[in-house]
């Protein structure tokens, strides 16, 4: 294909995402489905109650990923020898690692305490707080390898993760109508509709940033990135690609029809669509060093992305489950999921659903490439430089 071609072939294929699922649901429903178009989204009918066999094939594949995460040797990985590295001189932390502590305190404690002091204040602890923490988060990666980071070196790449954040995530918020609305925000009233598409385009801009900074700083311990790096080998024809993107419209478009049962799509379909896609024009993908044995980038944006999800859930759980007064949390979500609604801890979320985070953050990444490839913008978050 030529680039242009490409360009389109990628823009059409994103389109899919969004007409597929809908043409699932208008054969479904007879019409658009229950709650479509209301912002934030709200629960509009209960979801189907807890099934022992989806439950039960839910845990299989979870015990799967854990095998192959924890024990990784049982799967074909080999083991790395690693070489030691020089020691950087001694790296202080910057300056935006401590002016990001005390914002971050107080912003926790401005969303759980519940002051009436303060009350004014509490609506808008969200933002502040996972900005100072993904500030946070940069200061930890700068240390570790002495004095490199997207804040110190790729400042404007951090606003544009911002702003594709932004975007993608008001497509995830776009399908989750399809599913008939696995989370929800029941604090609907804590803005006008128009301070509710402002706050919350504030809120996603800090989704990206934050899944690559732990990335990042992931990448900076050397034993757990090598542990990924010399795996089996996964080298797929063009015609394997052709029916990966080929299975990802039909999910696309079950999703739409079979809202419950399919309900895990959203987090599914768009890697074998995208991905497939950029792979037939040539593009990079994060499953490209997989080709010579390489899972660690795949895997470590997939860990990545359940390190953060594990302070998503936490500080999302204390901001209203302390707490029986009117709610001041705008982004508070709770779920609505189907069959597998069993064993939470200290989360809204199930505990089965932390594994959804694993294919997020490959989705994150997708989502974040496909947009440089059309918008032509450097998409290389990686850093340069000795880590510890």
């Amino acid at each position: 294909m030529k680039k242009g071609q490409k360009t389109l072939f990628l823009i059409a294929t994103f389109i899919m995402i969004f007409l597929l699922p809908l043409l699932g649901s208008l054969a479904k429903w007879k019409g658009l489905p229950p709650g479509y178009g209301e912002f934030p989204s709200q629960k509009v009918e209960a979801d189907p109650g807890f099934s022992l066999l989806y439950f039960s094939l839910a845990c299989i594949v979870a015990v799967i990923i854990t095998l192959v995460l924890v024990f990784p040797r049982m799967f074909g990985f080999k083991k790395v020898t690693l070489v030691p590295q020089p020691q950087n001189g001694r790296t202080a932390f910057p300056v935006w690692f401590w002016w990001s502590l005390p914002v971050l305190a107080l912003s926790w404690f401005l969303m759980w305490a519940r002051l009436d002091l303060l009350e004014p204040l509490e609506n808008y602890a969200f933002v502040p707080l996972w900005w100072s923490f993904i500030l946070i988060l940069d200061g930890l990666v700068y240390k570790r390898t002495g004095g490199n980071s997207i804040i110190s070196h790729k400042p404007r790449l951090m606003q544009l993760l911002a702003v594709v954040s932004c975007f993608s995530w008001f497509a995830f918020e776009y399908l989750n109508f399809f599913v008939v609305e696995n989370w929800y925000y029941p604090n609907e009233d804590v803005f006008s509709n128009f301070g509710n598409v402002f706050w919350f385009s504030l809120s996603y801009t800090t989704v990206l940033p934050a899944i690559v900074e732990w990335y990042l700083l992931l990448g900076t311990f050397k034993g757990f990135k090598e542990r990924y790096s010399n795996g089996p080998k996964f080298n797929v024809s063009r015609t394997l690609l052709i029916l990966y993107f080929v299975i990802g419209l039909f999910l696309a478009f079950g999703m739409g029809y079979y809202p419950y049962l399919l309900f895990w799509v959203l987090w599914v379909a768009l890697v074998p669509m995208l991905s497939a896609a950029m792979a037939l024009c040539g593009y990079w993908t994060p499953f490209s060093p997989a080709k010579n044995g390489d899972w660690s980038k795949l895997i470590l944006i997939a860990l990545a992305t359940l390190c953060n999800g594990f302070f998503w859930e936490l500080w999302n759980f204390g901001s209203e489950w302390f707490h029986d007064s009117v709610p001041t949390n705008p982004n508070y979500w709770k779920y609505s999921v189907p069959y597998l609604d069993k064993i939470h801890i200290f989360s809204e979320m199930p505990i089965l659903g932390y594994y959804g985070y694993l294919f997020f953050g490959v989705n994150c990444w997708i989502v974040w490439l496909i947009a440089a490839y059309v918008f032509k913008f450097d998409a290389d978050f990686e850093l340069t430089g000795k880590n510890r």
